[in-house]
């Protein structure tokens, strides 16, 4: 049926004014988007909204900038796309939030509530699609509703095991008169440590001599990470950081021994047998962590995991006790117990951050005559960052060079996919940019990642973020050629690149680019890059000509 028009001096509001609204109010900075014909009132509202609209180049990068938004702060981030293949092609963010458990919250433009079922343009049904890998599924068929259902997916991206939410806006709904009047933001429990689960956790700190910690997840706070990290260093315990996860616990702090996940160093691969306790905090003994569920499933071994899932999807092998807490309320308790540290604790301590620090060591900065290499690129780039950089990245054998050199001090100051999903380095490193202006943020994506999203080096352009994108070209698909090899010796297929010049298509997007193909060009290349972003207020893009079957580790 058709509404009426209500007369503006009414005092009402539509429907799409009102989820722009109740964005606002529950804090959210930035939403970022593709527009479409069936939200365009949402659009609307946000014309005069203190919410900042950017505008993305694909649904795929508006989406994976929202899931990183999440990762970076504590309310979820939000992507806004139409109907049809504007919400399939943002399928993929909703994916990498699903798996790395980010707040998102993904508003999806629909055909009109009357179109339903009659196969009208771009028709989908939002349930069927996205049930398996959203917390929720929202499809907003009474207006009165909106204020309530922003609220409710809100809540339902924060609460528990963190993840993405969908609420789905039929264009004809939206563009309806309602009560301005806002639905209070729903609170999330965190959990914490009852008396019993702090006695347990306190016993079995004290019978082990080879404690391990393990922290992930993207449900902390940098104030808890800060604590968590004194914590740890007073009693000489070592904490290892789970797959694209570094950083919660510094780089440099003598409680780190590194990262758990694929390509692991083998010191942190046998640490998972040679500890006598795991404390897994903010996430589980995944697929990853454990090396396709065969690490650490003896049934006797003695794990403890804190987390707000009372689920724990996603585990696997044993459980000594479960701590129903989110990671800031946790170590809130945490911090109250001080244990005698016991000299094997020192010791085991010790040996694995002495490892660390010989993994993590930059090469010479001194190029040596030959062809580039991203050995030589790391350490004249570790050299010259900042105490607080940031850094990006998609899925491939590049990422080994951020997970073993990048210094990374502070929660959140590595964004990545943990779902293995490429594409991502790009629209991170876009929306890190635009979260923190003025911090450097560095990029390492691979030639074959690139291009799944590299043209949201546009979006930066428009909206001023700057940056530094580091392209590492070898012509394959990496990682995918390594387990070729392994399985199909010789037999190199489907796996093979033949690449564009990224610097001048950095250039073309008004940003600077530079091509690097020799080890004495890489220190120049470097300066350039700086001086672009901090002079010119642009992004940079380090186009890097590496050999093929060059390896991190």
């Amino acid at each position: 049926m058709t509404q009426r028009p209500v007369p503006a001096s009414s005092g009402l509001k539509s429907a799409g004014q009102v989820i722009v609204d109740s964005l606002a109010a529950h804090g959210v900075e930035r939403a970022y988007v593709v527009p479409g014909e069936s939200y365009l009132d949402v659009l609307n509202g946000l014309y005069d909204s203190p919410i900042d609209t950017v505008v993305c180049r694909h649904e795929g990068g508006a989406a994976y900038m929202a899931e990183a938004d999440g990762k970076m702060n504590t309310v979820p981030g939000v992507a806004m796309v139409t109907r049809g293949p504007g919400a399939a092609n943002a399928h993929v963010g909703l994916h990498t939030a699903w798996q790395d458990s980010t707040p998102m919250v993904l508003f999806v433009g629909l055909i009109p509530f009357e179109h339903r079922e009659k196969e009208a343009f771009q028709e989908f049904d939002p349930h069927a699609w996205f049930a398996s890998g959203a917390k929720r599924v929202m499809v907003l068929d009474h207006a009165e509703r909106a204020s309530e259902y922003v609220a409710e997916a809100m809540f339902a991206a924060r609460s528990g095991r963190p993840g993405p939410v969908v609420v789905g806006l039929p264009e004809d709904i939206i563009t309806r008169k309602i009560s301005p009047e806002l639905h209070p933001e729903i609170p999330v429990a965190g959990g914490g440590m009852t008396v019993a689960d702090w006695k347990a956790l306190k016993k079995a700190l004290k019978a082990s001599e080879k404690p391990l910690f393990v922290f992930g997840g993207n449900d902390w706070t940098s104030e808890a990470a800060e604590d968590f990290t004194r914590w740890l260093e007073a009693h000489h315990l070592p904490a290892a950081a789970e797959w694209r996860c570094e950083g919660t616990v510094p780089f440099g702090s003598p409680s780190y021994v590194g990262p758990i996940g694929y390509g692991r160093p083998k010191p942190t691969f046998d640490l998972l047998e040679e500890t006598d306790l795991m404390v897994f905090v903010g996430t589980v003994p995944g697929d990853v962590i454990t090396n396709g569920f065969l690490a650490r499933q003896d049934w006797s071994k003695d794990n403890f995991i804190v987390t707000m899932d009372p689920s724990m999807r996603g585990r696997s092998g044993p459980v000594s006790h479960q701590i129903v807490a989110k990671p800031d309320v946790f170590v809130r308790d945490l911090v109250r117990m001080d244990l005698p540290v016991k000299d094997s604790w020192r010791d085991w301590c010790s040996r694995m951050r002495r490892q660390q620090e010989e993994f993590s060591a930059p090469t010479e900065t001194s190029p040596a005559d030959g062809p580039a290499t991203m050995d030589t690129l790391m350490a004249n780039l570790v050299a010259t960052l900042p105490e607080d950089a940031l850094v990006t990245f998609g899925a491939g054998e590049h990422t080994n060079w951020a997970h073993r050199y990048f210094p990374t001090n502070g929660y959140a100051s590595m964004i990545s996919a943990r779902n293995g999903s490429m594409g991502y380095s790009v629209p991170s490193a876009v929306a890190a940019s635009l979260n923190h202006p003025g911090r450097r943020v560095v990029s390492i994506a691979g030639d074959g990642e690139f291009l799944m999203n590299g043209q949201e080096l546009a979006t930066a352009a428009q909206y001023g973020a700057t940056p530094l994108v580091i392209v590492m070209d070898n012509q394959e698909y990496g990682t995918i050629r390594t387990h070729q090899e392994q399985h199909y010796p010789g037999h190199v297929s489907g796996t093979q690149l033949k690449n564009p010049d990224f610097a001048a298509m950095a250039r073309a997007f008004h940003g600077f680019g530079v091509r690097v193909e020799r080890e004495s060009e890489i220190p120049a290349a470097l300066e350039q890059a700086y001086r672009a972003i901090d002079e010119d207020h642009t992004f940079a893009l380090i186009h890097l000509i590496v050999e093929q079957r060059r390896k991190a580790y």
